[in-house]
C-alpha cells in the first residue's frame, strides 16, 4: 500500500479534521489526525498493522507496549500479527504509567506502537516506563509522523504528513481567535 492509498483512507473515513485544536504535545494545529475514525473498521486496523508488522519484525521484539489511548487498538493489532502479548501505559493525574497489574520482564524486547508521532513525547515517556522495569526498546512504529523525533532507537511509520504546529505562546489560530477544540473532550 503506497502512501497516497493510506491517506484515501484517512480522508475517506474522516481521519483528518480540520480547524484549531490541542495537541497531546501541548501544540497547536490547524490539522488533526483522529485515528480511532479509521481503527474503527477492522479491515484498516488489519492493513495497518500487517504493514508495521512487516516494517519491524526484523527488531525481534518479545512484547508489545502502546500508550492509551490513541495506541491501544493497533498497537493490539501488531500484537496479535505477531502473537505477542500486549500491555499499554495511560495517564495519572497527568503521569504514564503502566498500571491494571501489568508488568514488563527484564529480558523483555519491547516494540512501542503509536498512532500517530508528532514530538515523540508519550513514545518517550513508555521508553523511560520499559526502561525503569529493565527491559529493552528494540524500536517504535507508528501509523502517521507529523513531526520531528529524536529518538536514539530505530522507529518506522506508514505515512508522513507535514503539518503545521504552533506553540500555543505564537499560535496564528489564538491570534484570529478561532476557538480551540481538544479532542477528546466534551466540546470535541
Amino acid at each position: 500500500m503506497n502512501e497516497n492509498e493510506v491517506l484515501s483512507i484517512f480522508e475517506k473515513t474522516g481521519g483528518i479534521l480540520k480547524g484549531h485544536f490541542l495537541l497531546s504535545s501541548g501544540l497547536h494545529s490547524d490539522t488533526y489526525i483522529q485515528c480511532a475514525l479509521v481503527l474503527m473498521y477492522p479491515l484498516y486496523v488489519e492493513i495497518f498493522s500487517k504493514i508495521i508488522y512487516e516494517k519491524t519484525k526484523n527488531l525481534s521484539p518479545t512484547l508489545i507496549v502502546s500508550p492509551a489511548l490513541g495506541g491501544v487498538i493497533i498497537g493490539f493489532g501488531v500484537a496479535q500479527r505477531f502473537n505477542l502479548p500486549f500491555v499499554f501505559t495511560e495517564r495519572e493525574d497527568g503521569v504514564m504509567k503502566l498500571r491494571r497489574g501489568f508488568r514488563i520482564k527484564e529480558d523483555e524486547r519491547v516494540l512501542i506502537v503509536e498512532d500517530v508521532f508528532t514530538t515523540g513525547k508519550s513514545t518517550l515517556e513508555v521508553k523511560k516506563i520499559v526502561e525503569d522495569f529493565g527491559a529493552k526498546i528494540v524500536g517504535a512504529a507508528s501509523i502517521i509522523k507529523r513531526g520531528e523525533l529524536s529518538f536514539d532507537f530505530p522507529y518506522c511509520y506508514i505515512l508522513e504528513l507535514n503539518l503545521k504546529t504552533y506553540p500555543p505562546s505564537n499560535c496564528l489560530l489564538c491570534a484570529n481567535k478561532i476557538p480551540l477544540l481538544k479532542p477528546g473532550s466534551n466540546k470535541f
